[in-house]
Parts: structure tokens; sequence; C-alpha cells
């Protein structure tokens, strides 16, 4: 009590002393005259692999209405229950999109392009200083559409124009197969023609690389199939330090980390898609690799810990400096 009296003495000798001068006294509300900004500083986040350095480059976010059948086989009951346990909004949902661009000394490496015109990688990747005509190589994991999209601007000019573009080699055989794009439902066709869209044009120099091989220096290919045929997670390594690049392996964390049984809609082969990522993780948690998530939240990345039938992610720890 003794406290509080002293404050509202000293409040009050204050706003007497103001009057006394023939100053207004100042209230709350003299402190609300500032306009809120409504949106976020440029989003893009360093840290070190070894002697590398790699630039999280945020393309934004959307959200939307929670699908019945988001989660193929968990029901929306259980599906709210994870967001509630994530202190996240029920019945909806927000998707993050986190390419990387590895600086190896030597070359400028991206991962992945984000969603296009209407992402937020280009702004944010000038914001971090990176001009796209410096990339040298641009790595595809797969060809879903927020993956490959900013290989072109909106005049559908190439974005990296001096960059060699590598992609694995079975998704490029299963998304330019023209027999299984017809046999393909109606309604899934437009992924196909965007496929073309992005790389016919350029068929002839894309690079096609194999599973389990070294792609460019310090980064190895991984095959990681289910989300699709041909879906590729990289491991990236620098001396001590390695960094495992893992896609769409699991799309949200809270879901499919903590339930790697759960299968997301949009895997092409539920099953495998699981199986790989059981795998994925025992690895990255039996090695405590870094491990990084293409719609993770930012910055995506973070250390995998085995917990029960599932894991739990550990976000890493933002530092100030490299």
């Amino acid at each position: 009590m003794e406290l509080n009296r002293r404050t509202l003495l000293a409040t009050a000798s204050a706003a007497g002393a103001a009057a006394a001068i023939g100053m207004p006294a100042l209230t709350p509300a003299a402190f609300a005259q500032t306009a809120q900004a409504g949106k976020q500083a440029p989003s893009f986040y360093r840290y070190k692999i070894g002697s590398f350095e790699v630039t999280a480059v945020s393309d934004g976010s959307n959200s939307f209405k929670l699908a019945d059948n988001f989660v193929r086989n968990a029901n929306r009951d259980e599906v709210n229950a994870a967001l509630r346990a994530a202190f996240l909004p029920t019945d909806q949902l927000t998707n993050q999109y986190t390419p990387v661009v590895v600086n190896t000394g030597s070359k400028l490496i991206a991962i992945d392009t984000g969603r296009g015109p209407s992402g937020e990688y280009l702004a944010n990747l000038s914001a971090a200083g990176i001009d796209p005509k410096a990339i040298s190589t641009v790595i595809i994991s797969h060809f879903h559409g927020d993956h490959i999209g900013g290989l072109r601007d909106k005049d559908q000019n190439l974005v990296f124009a001096n960059a060699e573009v590598m992609v694995p080699a079975t998704e490029w055989a299963h998304w330019m197969d023209d027999a299984k794009m017809n046999a393909a439902p109606e309604a899934a066709r437009g992924a196909w023609q965007n496929v073309r869209r992005i790389f016919g044009s350029i068929a002839s120099k894309v690079t096609r690389f194999d599973a389990d091989k070294e792609i460019a220096p310090g980064i190895k290919s991984i095959a990681t199939p289910g989300h699709t045929p041909g879906h590729t997670s990289f491991d990236i390594v620098s001396g001590d330090g390695r960094l495992v690049y893992q896609a769409d392996a699991s799309i949200m964390p809270y879901f499919f980390v903590r339930n790697p049984g759960w299968h997301v809609m949009f895997d092409s082969d539920p099953q495998q898609a699981e199986t790989t990522r059981r795998k994925l993780y025992e690895m990255v948690a039996a090695d405590r690799s870094l491990i990084t998530g293409y719609h993770w939240p930012f910055p995506a990345a973070g250390h995998i810990e085995k917990d029960g039938n599932g894991y739990r992610l550990h976000p890493s720890v933002w530092v100030p400096t490299l």
C-alpha cells in the first residue's frame, strides 16, 4: 500500500507542477497520436552453417479456412485440438513460405523460389541485399507452384537470369510426362500446365540430378518421395555445420512433426510420405542436426527431438550476430 500511495503522490505532484508553469498535464491520450504501422518489417534471417551463410527469405503467408479433409486421417476435432495445443486459432490455418539462399563464399545458391508475383520473396530478397542476377544456381525441391513460381516474374521473364537451374530427375520425368498429365483429373491439370509454363522454354537448359548425389559444393540431394514422386530434400554441410533442408517432408510442425502419421491432403502418396517423414526425422533427431521446413513458422529452422510416437520441434534461438 505504501508503494501505491507514493506513486499517487508523485503523480499528483507532477500534475500540480505542470499546471503551475502553464503546461498541460500529460494524459495517456497524449501518447496515442502515432498511426499504427499495420505491417511487418522485411523478413529475412541469417545464420551460419560452418563457413556457409544461410539466409532464410520469407515469401509471406496466407490464411485460409480449415478444410475437413486437410488432414486425411484425422477429424476436425483432432486437428482443432492440435491447433489449441499450439496456441493457435481453431478452424483456420496460416501457411508460411520460406526459401533459403546459401552463400558458400564463392557461390550464391537459391533453394526453391517462392510463389511468384503473388508472394513477397523478391521484395525480401532485395531487402536482404541479394540481387537475383547474382544467384549462380537455383535448386528446386519439387514442382509444386509455391516452390517454382518465383522462377518467372509477372511478365514471364526469368528472374534468375544468370543461374543454372537444377531439378530432381524423377520429379522432371513425372511432371513432364504428357500421358500422366492427360490422365490426371481435370481439376489437377492446372499444376501440370504451370510446370510447362515455368520450364517449357528452358527445358534444354535445365540440369536434372539424381538422388543421393553432391549437386553443388557442400550440398547433397536426399530422396524424400511421397509429397510428390520426386520430392527431394538437401543435406547442406560445411565443416562441422549441417543443415537439412526438408522442403515439404512435413508442412505445419504442430500437425505433422508432432503427429508424423497424419496425412496432409497435398501428398501424392500419403503412406510413402509418412514413411519418408519418420525416416528423415529419426536421422535428424539422432544426429542432432539443424533442420529447416519450408512451411514452418519463420525463420523456419530448429532441432527435432523424438517424443513418444512423434517428434517435437525446438525452434532456433534468434541471434543478432553471426
